[in-house]
């Protein structure tokens, strides 16, 4: 069985593959038992664009996995398992509103599909909290986030390689200008009470994610 690379000494992972017959159970789970195939194959070629170093289905299946054992914490496991499907489904560095973009893209084939408007919109709302602009609420958008970001908290080889990826897929960014801005961004975890909201994630990866974060500056070029 494959393991994913995020464990910092836990408990390691079973990595889950991000494959046609999880994303049918997927959609059955909220009542579309059409299996969407073309847009199976569309959300695919997505994650496998070139220019995506970090973003790729890698990244994908660590979220889905991290979900697997997450579950029961859910109050909507299969609405956060389709957001983390499609959360990064649109992504062009060079773009401001990757976010929206990918939310829209749920929003019209949920819709299509049949799902409940009540159940779009909460999808829509998890894809917006990735912009991590701000602390996410506890309940299903906290679980989501804290999936999202359990890469910091990974083992130090783990966050070396993952700040290396980041800096490929921004290679387009003058030096001075990435170490900046990267620089922002961590600073802006760690000044936070606490970068995980719920008490798994945050007894799982907090200590760790703080020490990676602050080591980061040494990482960029």
């Amino acid at each position: 069985m494959n393991y994913l690379p995020v464990t910092n000494g836990t408990q390691p992972t079973p990595r889950v593959a991000a494959d046609f017959s999880l994303w049918k159970a997927t959609w059955a789970g909220l009542g579309v038992e059409c299996a969407l195939h073309d847009v199976y194959d569309r959300l695919s070629a997505r994650y496998g664009e070139p220019h995506r170093a970090y973003h790729t289905r890698d990244h994908l299946e660590d979220c889905l996995s991290l979900l697997a054992e997450a579950r029961d914490q859910c109050k909507y496991p299969d609405e956060v398992a389709l957001a983390l499907w499609f959360h990064d489904a649109i992504y062009e560095p060079r773009r401001s509103d990757n976010e929206l973009a990918s939310a829209s893209w749920l929003v019209n084939v949920a819709s299509l599909a049949g799902v409940p408007e009540p159940s779009i919109a909460r999808m829509s709302s998890l894809i917006m909290a990735t912009r991590h602009e701000t602390i996410a609420r506890l309940g299903d958008e906290g679980l989501l986030v804290d999936i999202d970001l359990a890469i910091l908290g990974s083992s130090p080889q783990r966050f070396e390689t993952y700040e290396a990826q980041i800096r490929r897929e921004y290679r387009w960014v003058p030096g001075p200008i990435y170490r900046a801005g990267r620089a922002r961004i961590m600073r802006s975890f760690l000044d936070r009470a606490a970068i995980y909201v719920t008490a798994s994630f945050h007894a799982r990866f907090e200590q760790e994610a703080r020490a990676n974060i602050a080591r980061s500056p040494e990482l960029l070029d």
